[in-house]
């Protein structure tokens, strides 16, 4: 004690110009002096004011080791630091794509702290949803959207159209045969206006079409059941449907590889062709399925640029970043490196500058999956290969990655 007076009497002779700690102190010396006017004796009031001051300024110091640094490793209580979307809040709504079970226990407590959006992985696509021509099945869709609306949350829809995950009844008749284009057509406006109609006003924004052109250089849109039955038509009228059934609605086409010069241009091409024809669209989609290679930054700034020219909204619908190169399967190759950690660090700090930067055309940046304890990308595109793709490890916590992606 008889030391942190000295030391505290030694920082209140300090020069005023010296440092932060000078001016605090003769500030403090003064709010104390006022607030404790029973102090008499000039030494002793020298003496206490000085004593609280190192206390204060202690103290003080302490505060900004935990909240105001967001160095890796210096956070004392991990429980205590900001969501992820409260450091976004003035840039875009920071959401991630669940199931009904990740929505208990400790990661229900993940998401509600550091996202502000949710999209159902997969319970809204067509066939989990709509598995029969005469029944729907909502539950596991309500489950996700009414979770959302009672913490507040915003919603996203995904998806109404995809040659995916779509049930065979859908494009065949009683006899097994294809059906027409009418009843094709009509199923689809169906399926679209009952499940929009549904969520209504609890939806803000749906992928309504999903990955319709096609990889191929060569070709334009993706051969599917619905283009050899219907033509490009399918593409037009999701979108009419979807709009009559909820005008308030944002409507996205939303795709993979949009990044890449080819598959960007065919992209290009099918918007402006839908907008030129009246079509509502409102967005799209850059889906974000990237690797510590793959986007450039150069690439990235591009696509968005391109597709904002347009006067639609962009959403990043999908964003992990993986952790390897390639495809390789060698069982040797498949470990998260400290090269390739540094690699996902400094790949998730870049796109998220760029995002920073864009934030006037992007309206949502959403990651899919929770965190590495579970992604689609163990099993895709090499089955069992565990991946570590996203801003949370396998027990919860915040990565490096996600250090770096909040520090701006």
């Amino acid at each position: 004690m008889y030391k942190l007076v000295l030391l505290s009497g030694f920082l209140y002779q300090l020069p005023k110009d010296f440092s932060y700690i000078a001016r605090e102190t003769s500030n403090l010396k003064n709010t104390i002096m006022k607030k404790y006017p029973f102090i008499q004796n000039s030494h002793l009031r020298f003496i206490s004011y000085s004593l609280l001051v190192a206390v204060l300024l202690i103290f003080s110091g302490c505060e900004k080791a935990t909240a105001g640094n967001n160095e890796p490793g210096t956070e004392i209580n991990p429980d205590s630091i900001k969501g992820l979307k409260d450091y976004y809040k003035d840039f875009f709504p920071v959401g991630v794509a669940v199931s009904p079970t990740s929505l208990t226990g400790s990661q229900s407590a993940l998401i509600l702290k550091h996202f502000g959006s949710l999209t159902a992985e997969n319970v809204m696509k067509i066939a989990p949803i709509h598995p029969e021509e005469n029944r729907y099945y909502w539950d596991n869709a309500d489950i996700i959207v009414n979770y959302a609306k009672a913490n507040g949350m915003m919603m996203r829809g995904h998806t109404l159209c995809w040659h995916q995950q779509t049930p065979a009844w859908m494009f065949k008749d009683a006899e097994g045969n294809p059906v027409t284009k009418e009843v094709l057509l009509a199923r689809l406006k169906d399926h679209i206006t009952q499940v929009v109609t549904r969520y209504k006003g609890k939806v803000y924004a749906w992928d309504v079409v999903n990955e319709a052109v096609d990889d191929d250089n060569l070709k334009f849109l993706r051969e599917t059941e619905w283009y050899k039955i219907c033509g490009e038509e399918y593409i037009a009228k999701a979108f009419q449907w979807a709009h009559e059934a909820d005008p308030d609605a944002k409507l996205f086409y939303n795709d993979y590889n949009t990044e890449f010069a080819g598959k960007r241009d065919k992209v290009y091409r099918l918007l402006k062709q839908l907008l030129d024809n009246g079509v509502p669209v409102h967005g799209i989609g850059l889906q974000g399925h990237w690797n510590i290679v793959n986007p450039t930054e150069k690439d990235l700034r591009d696509a968005i640029e391109k597709f904002s020219s347009l006067g639609l909204k962009v959403q990043i619908t999908e964003l992990d970043v993986s952790v390897y190169s390639s495809n390789e399967t060698d069982p040797a190759d498949n470990v998260f490196t400290v090269e390739r950690e540094q690699k996902q660090i400094e790949k998730y700090k870049m796109v998220f500058r760029v995002f920073r930067k864009y934030k006037n055309v992007i309206t949502g940046v959403t990651f899919w999956n929770v965190s590495d304890k579970s992604s689609w990308l163990d099993n895709f595109p090499v089955k069992g290969r565990k991946n570590y793709p996203l801003l949370f490890d396998q027990n919860l916590q915040p990565k490096k990655a996600y250090w770096e992606v909040v520090k701006f």
